[in-house]
């Protein structure tokens, strides 16, 4: 039977690991404990484990032991997180964050998708730096010279302008909005990094600018910290479901608050200009003409590419192949090259539902392949199974006086199996929907 753990938690003792480990379980992230540190490096070793939690009381727990598992498992990035005695905040050098052993369950969980997602989008960024330049591509590079850029929302008093002055004294832009008006009016005027969200006497109108900020396309993904000032009654899984990233205690420091906004804003930061400099490639001479999307050729180039880097960080890679569904609506758009005319459309639509480190390309005129690093199948049908319901949604223009169609998807997905070539796990995607129209992609 093999073990899909993603989650390794090197503990002390039996009690905190229990806890927790149940809950990621429950929240999806499959956990593995080790009590020992030579079998955490086993696993680190064995196992497809994308981040490390270790207990700050465990007598092995040390920089030495951060740098032998990074070590064990190059080149695939590994965050590795310590668990500390709760009112106890600092991290040390080569550490990714600390979080208190009484963290919320659901907060731990939204901290390890964004550093793991931040690294895979590193690969991704040299894994497709390396296939243009091997085919004379010029890449595009990223710039984070910018100041980081934080709105905070909240009444002014001491606190609130305290931290904003320990903020601007690590050289970060501070914005100010006292209302939630002027914070929307702000968030919809300019791009922030983070925003810092006060709750006083009541948490209400905090949680609801956070769920308003997860119902809008753009401001989905942007990191929200919610500042508790006085002790109220939350529920911490609704915070966190609501869309806040992090929660800081009511006696926590300035220093403290400064630091965890800062590694929420710089990590968003990284991630958002890793995506504008992936997406100015859609514009580029080399890409497909038609839709924006890589080319057969430099998708095959680059899934190459991939597939190795997968074996190599023992990570899973899953390919997904869409194809446009035959119906009598398409075969009337395709005969008035209505289809044609909405190719840029849907290829930009593909471009935007992806994320950031997934490669979209165009295999042939209407059938489309994503290249998924890091994901498994399961995660990776849900993505393609997405793209074909907001497509599907989607009317485009038939011409003068026609009424508009839509486009829908056949959908197959595929995870590459161990020492299987790519090729063949894209045939496995392909093959699941060659009987809806009876020809091979």
């Amino acid at each position: 039977m093999t073990i899909q753990a993603r989650l390794l938690l090197l503990a002390k003792d039996q009690q905190w690991p229990e806890r927790l480990g149940a809950e990621l379980d429950r929240l999806g992230w499959r956990t593995i404990t080790a009590y020992r540190d030579d079998a955490a490096l086993a696993c680190i070793g064995d196992l497809q484990i994308e981040a490390v939690l270790i207990d700050g009381a465990h007598p092995a727990c040390s920089l030495d032991l951060v740098e032998k598992l990074r070590a064990a498992c190059a080149p695939r990035r590994l965050p590795i997180i310590q668990m500390t005695d709760p009112g106890t905040y600092n991290v040390p050098t080569g550490w990714d964050m600390v979080y208190s052993r009484d963290a919320h369950a659901q907060q731990i969980l939204l901290g390890l998708e964004h550093m793991v997602r931040a690294n895979v989008a590193e690969e991704e960024y040299e894994l497709r730096r390396e296939t243009l330049a091997s085919l004379n591509i010029p890449a595009p590079d990223i710039d984070d010279r910018a100041p980081l850029a934080i709105l905070s929302v909240g009444q002014a008093d001491p606190d609130f302008l305290g931290l904003s002055h320990t903020l601007r004294t690590h050289g970060t832009d501070v914005y100010a909005a006292f209302t939630s008006y002027s914070a929307f009016d702000y968030l919809h005027d300019k791009t922030f990094d983070a925003v810092i969200l006060w709750g006083r006497d009541s948490i209400s109108e905090p949680l609801s600018i956070a769920s308003g900020m997860r119902r809008n396309t753009r401001l989905y993904h942007t990191p929200v910290f919610l500042r508790l000032q006085k002790p109220v009654d939350l529920d911490l899984g609704d915070a966190f479901l609501r869309g806040v990233n992090d929660v800081s205690a009511v006696g926590a420091s300035e220093a403290e608050i400064a630091d965890r906004v800062m590694r929420l804003a710089r990590a968003h930061r990284r991630q958002t200009n890793i995506r504008k400099a992936l997406e100015a490639l859609n514009h580029s001479e080399h890409m497909d003409k038609g839709t924006g999307l890589f080319t057969r050729d430099l998708f095959a180039a680059h899934l190459a590419r991939l597939s190795n880097a997968a074996s190599e960080r023992n990570r899973p890679l899953s390919v997904c192949v869409l194809k446009i569904s035959e119906s009598p609506e398409i075969t009337q758009a395709r005969a008035r090259k209505a289809l044609d005319r909405a190719m840029p459309q849907i290829g930009s639509m593909i471009s935007r539902l992806v994320r950031a480190e997934d490669t979209a390309g165009r295999l042939s005129t209407e059938v489309f392949a994503l290249a998924l690093p890091a994901t498994a199948e399961g995660a990776a049908r849900i993505v393609g199974e997405r793209i074909s319901a907001v497509i599907g949604c989607t009317a485009f223009e038939a011409g003068s006086g026609k009424s508009p169609f839509v486009v829908e998807f056949d959908v197959g997905v595929a995870e590459m199996l161990e020492n299987e070539p790519v090729s063949a796990a894209l045939t496995r995607a392909a093959e699941q929907i060659r009987p809806s129209y009876g020809q091979a992609v």
